[in-house]
């Protein structure tokens, strides 16, 4: 039976640093209702330089650019609800993650810059933001996060099912029934992004087409695939700079790149080593599905992959919809991390809500 339901805006910030994710979901916080086509508005050069700088070195004084990238997302929702339609533009409640400087779970700590409190006044709407805070300090790997909206978009498809985001780091929902599993799997876009700024200065391969050139160096990705991190069991995560591309330095530009982008499928493959039972069905999500390099080395290693949009789901706007529908579980008071997503002990509720008056 469907409950009250909410109209909220999430908002994603991602590893990649593209930009600014805004997406629309109605929902009681079990089930979703409606959801509206989702806008990515870029960031400003100057804002995405700063964020990238301080990513780097996230010890200084990060006030004013707190202030710059919450006033970027205040504009981004202003933006999007002009785009809805006219019966659809009163917002109950605004889901804002915000963006990572640094999330080091094993230390207790995480860190996403965002402003709630001049977010919820600049709208006029209540907001709820600093999801991962509470995961952490109970000894939860704070991440992924996403795994209960998963849940909720699989209701009535083949199960098992696995869905798999691939933005700069790429992580896996697996989802039978109640059940949930979820766990980074390893980067995703990030290392062939970081590949192709330095030897190109393009901020990724297009479509894998200059991996689709290369030739994968299997003692590289031997070396890649290496990591410890592969072995431990879930939940577990990581922070973008845990990998990086420098064992492929002294390839060439295509090679580094189809290398890169093999330990990236490889690594989504070895999740399946952890998984209970095969899945039913593999659905990609996130920017890593319009590669059409990884998703042929994914087929390869997987069998069939299919788009999230199979299903009638939005790559594009899927991690905004979840932060909005988790904003709306945190409204009610219902948990957003499990012992089985993030390593939590009990079921946990995130995020503070802020009253916009």
């Amino acid at each position: 039976m469907l409950g009250k339901c909410y109209r909220a805006i999430g908002l994603m910030s991602g590893t990649s640093m593209d930009g600014i994710d805004v997406a629309a979901v109605e929902t009681d916080g079990e089930r979703v209702v409606w959801t509206a086509d989702a806008l990515t508005v870029p960031y400003a050069p100057a804002v995405r330089k700063a964020l990238a700088a301080a990513i780097r070195s996230p010890n200084g004084d990060y006030a004013a650019l707190e202030r710059d990238l919450t006033d970027q997302h205040v504009a981004a929702v202003r933006q999007y609800i002009e785009t809805l339609p006219a019966d659809r533009r009163h917002i109950d409640l605004v889901g804002f993650h915000g963006h990572t400087l640094v999330h080091r779970p094993e230390q207790r700590f995480t860190r996403q810059l965002g402003d709630g409190d001049r977010m919820a006044k600049a709208l006029g709407v209540d907001t709820v933001f600093d999801f991962r805070s509470n995961d952490v300090a109970a000894g939860g790997e704070g991440a992924p996060f996403a795994p209960v909206y998963h849940r909720a978009l699989a209701r009535g498809i083949g199960q098992p099912a696995v869905f798999v985001n691939i933005g700069g780091v790429s992580n896996i929902t697996y989802v039978d029934g109640e059940d949930m599993i979820a766990f980074d799997t390893g980067p995703g876009n990030a290392l062939v992004d970081d590949w192709m700024l330095a030897h190109t200065g393009d901020p990724y391969d297009a479509n894998g087409a200059v991996a689709a050139r290369g030739k994968v160096n299997q003692a590289v990705l031997d070396k890649l695939l290496a990591n410890p991190f592969f072995d431990r069991k879930p939940p577990k995560s990581l922070d973008r700079q845990d990998f990086s591309a420098a064992p492929a330095e002294g390839l060439s530009l295509e090679d580094g790149a189809a290398t890169l982008t093999a330990f990236t499928a490889g690594a989504i493959a070895r999740s399946a080593e952890q998984l209970p039972r095969a899945p039913a069905q593999w659905l990609i999500t996130g920017g890593g599905r319009h590669n059409a390099t990884l998703m042929d080395m994914l087929s390869q290693i997987l069998g069939e992959v299919k788009p999230i949009e199979a299903i009638g789901a939005d790559g594009d706007g899927l991690e905004a919809q979840a932060f909005a529908f988790m904003a709306v579980r945190t409204l009610l008071g219902l948990p957003i991390s499990f012992p089985q997503t993030t390593g939590v002990p009990e079921p946990m509720v995130g995020g503070r809500l802020v009253h916009a008056a």
